[in-house]
Order: structure tokens, then C-alpha cells, then sequence
């Protein structure tokens, strides 16, 4: 699967894409959201599960690559939850009702370029066209102001606050499309 944008090519992951993503995962700041920094093998396990979730499911997050130079920026795309405990499609088989969320993951040293905006627009708009979803949520920390405005960037709106997360900070569920009923 791939998807292209202006400046980007959105890809498959690759286990070889590891090397990148532990260069993003080595900055606390930039990984605060998202768990925090990882070491080498608990990158490669990432990246394992990232692969794992499109086999599972034929759908997931990308790599993010500049198209003028093949650099990695990062990882953006699908990926499901189990809204009743928020258990992650990357960890466990899911079954009956999900949420997919659509989010973003880039080096710190490409925010404020645009990237996260235009390769969550493509993939919004492959999620509602070709997907046929009709509902995307992100899960963003209240605290993630430049996540926010990605959000509401590419349409999204505030929902509601997500309790019981399994995350360190409190978080926020945006959405686009359709509420599943509850």
C-alpha cells in the first residue's frame, strides 16, 4: 500500500525502517504523547507490530517519507482500538467493534513543516474514500496543543475526554464522521 501527497510518500512499514524510528524515539520531548522514549529492541518490536497490524487487518501506519530525499519523518495512518478498555489492534487480535483512530508520530526535527497536516489528509482521505470508513477518532493528550490543531486541521472536533486509557496523560478523543452508538 502506498499513498503520495505533494512532498510525501506514505508506505509500508519495513522492519529496516527501525533504524529511523529509534532516532525519533531517543527524544523525550517529542515521544512525551506517545509513551515515551523506546530502546532499539522495543523499537524493533514496534515496528514488528506495526507490520503485524496490516497483515492482521489490511490496513495501518505508514512511513512517512520526504519524496525529495527518501528521509524517514516518521508514521502516520490506521490503527484500531477496542473502545470498551482501549486495548491496541497492534497488541491483540480485535474482534466486534472498534474504533480506528487515525494519528501521527513525527521527528521533532519535522514539526512545524506541515508533514503531520498533509500525510493525515491523505490518510483521512483514503480512510472515507477507498476504505469506505465513515468515522476516524484521534486520541491526542489535552497537553499536545500542536496534535490538536492537526486534528482539527483535517476537520476533526472535540468529542469527549477518554477515561480509563491506558496512557500516562489525560487524553481526548477527536473525531470525524459518524458516532458508533454506545
Amino acid at each position: 500500500m502506498r499513498l503520495e501527497t505533494e512532498r510525501l510518500v506514505l508506505r509500508a512499514p519495513r522492519s529496516e525502517d527501525a533504524a529511523a524510528y529509534h532516532l525519533h524515539w531517543q527524544d523525550a520531548e517529542a515521544v512525551e504523547y506517545v509513551g515515551g522514549t523506546k530502546t532499539r529492541a522495543e523499537v524493533d518490536t514496534m515496528v514488528e507490530r506495526l507490520i503485524r497490524h496490516w497483515d492482521w487487518y489490511d490496513i495501518g501506519e505508514f512511513t512517512v517519507e520526504r519524496r525529495d530525499d527518501g528521509e524517514i519523518l516518521g508514521r502516520v495512518g490506521l490503527q484500531l482500538w477496542d473502545p470498551r478498555d482501549w486495548t491496541n489492534g497492534k497488541r491483540t487480535r480485535l474482534r466486534g467493534d472498534v474504533e480506528t483512530e487515525l494519528g501521527w508520530k513525527l521527528g521533532r526535527e519535522h514539526w512545524g513543516r506541515g508533514y503531520a497536516t498533509e500525510a493525515a489528509a491523505a490518510c483521512r482521505d483514503w480512510a472515507f474514500g477507498e476504505l469506505g470508513l465513515t468515522r476516524l477518532i484521534s486520541l491526542i493528550a489535552f497537553e499536545n496543543t500542536a496534535s490538536v490543531r492537526v486534528a482539527e486541521k483535517i476537520g476533526e472536533t472535540f468529542e469527549r475526554d477518554v477515561e480509563d486509557v491506558p496512557f500516562r496523560h489525560r487524553y481526548g478523543l477527536w473525531s470525524l464522521g459518524e458516532r458508533i452508538a454506545s
